[in-house]
């Protein structure tokens, strides 16, 4: 818990939620990696993470998540995502 509290000290951009709702789960391959994509519940914006192997679905579960807001273009238009740095079941 330490160790979280001073990571979250010196990233003043991180965010720290827990026990959020996982509402939709989606995963793809994307080269050699799986881009994961998921929507909070109560939360527009989606949170977007990526690994090397498929994982289970976390639809419906509760998360704890550290991130920070994003933005991609694409075709000229700009949209907003949370980036994920670390993603647990609560």
């Amino acid at each position: 818990m330490a160790n979280l509290k001073k990571f979250l000290a010196e990233n003043e951009q991180l965010i720290h939620s827990k026990m959020k709702k996982v509402e939709s789960h989606v995963q793809r391959q994307i080269d050699n990696w799986v881009q994961n994509t998921i929507l909070i519940e109560e939360c527009d914006i989606p949170f977007k993470y990526k690994r090397q192997k498929k994982y289970k679905s976390l639809q419906g579960a509760r998360v704890d998540i550290i991130y920070y807001p994003s933005h991609e273009d694409i075709a000229g238009i700009s949209f907003d995502y949370m980036k994920v740095i670390k993603i647990n079941l609560s």
